[in-house]
């Protein structure tokens, strides 16, 4: 069964984009099938895995909006990672979806046909809290919140986790946050320090204990269409996308052994 991970923030400018391709890139590393939603209409994401925005056929837009079907629509990047392209046309969206009875579950049913191929769905959210955003929410199983550390970093969250909170008691009871990505990290900064120590004060074990540095090859990488990985993969970045994506891993296999338990029969002792 795939995990279906939104990535979101709607402050921009937070590394949402560049965590969602250079995450997808280090889980597909390590072997495991991967599909990255670019549901962000600038199309950074496709743009960040190679794919020429301009030169596209078919590409979430008309998924969405039942012109296409998604498994013709989603292209490979590599053996083991695909994406399901977008660009400038995503923006129309909302006016297409506007009479649609229960719009906001559209790309959860599309989803919901193609999960089973995947270990993981990783859905790059536009920085805005609209039917996009919400359409992400209601189709994933959990939330990862990047958080640049700098100044105004906590700005926008209250409004993130009411919406989170709404979500859950009309549309998806089964989303959670999974975790809180600090991005954009310098030890040298004090204030990097101090809003790091804020969002652990918050947040507690919810803030992932891998920390994305700030990297000037990382920076570089999306210019070239490429993760991090194919670009300069012995780079700080790299190396902290990949601890990233082992971090996943180790508490998916952690979710799995809890439900395993769960589902072992409690033996009465009026057996022995």
């Amino acid at each position: 069964m795939s995990k279906i991970l939104a990535i979101t923030n709607q402050k921009g400018g937070v590394g949402k984009t560049t965590t969602s391709v250079n995450l997808a890139a280090s889980l597909a590393a390590t072997q495991r099938r991967v599909l990255l939603i670019d549901l962000d209409p600038q199309g950074n994401a496709t743009v960040g895995c190679g794919i020429d925005k301009q030169q596209l056929g078919d590409t979430i837009f008309e998924v969405l909006t039942d012109q296409a079907e998604i498994s013709d629509v989603i292209l490979p990047v590599s053996q083991h990672l695909h994406v399901l392209p977008a660009n400038g046309d995503l923006s129309a969206v909302d006016l297409y979806l506007m009479e649609e009875i229960a719009r906001e579950g559209k790309l959860r049913r599309c989803v919901t046909s193609i999960s089973e191929r995947y270990e993981f769905i990783l859905i790059d959210c536009p920085p805005a809290l609209g039917l996009l955003t919400i359409n992400a929410l209601a189709a994933a199983d959990a939330v990862m919140i990047p958080v640049q550390c700098e100044y105004y970093a906590l700005e926008g969250l209250a409004a993130l986790l009411e919406t989170i909170k709404k979500i859950q008691k009309v549309v998806n009871a089964k989303l959670e946050i999974d975790g809180v990505l600090r991005t954009m990290f310098d030890p040298r900064n004090s204030l990097s320090n101090d809003v790091s120590k804020q969002l652990l004060a918050r947040f507690k074990d919810k803030v992932y204990r891998t920390v994305i540095p700030r990297n000037v090859r990382l920076a570089e990488a999306p210019s070239h269409g490429q993760p991090i990985l194919s670009y300069d993969g012995k780079s700080r970045g790299a190396v902290a996308y990949l601890a990233l994506a082992g971090e996943l891993l180790r508490r998916a296999e952690q979710e799995k052994n809890l439900l395993a338990l769960a589902d072992v029969p409690v033996l009465s002792t009026e057996t022995y």
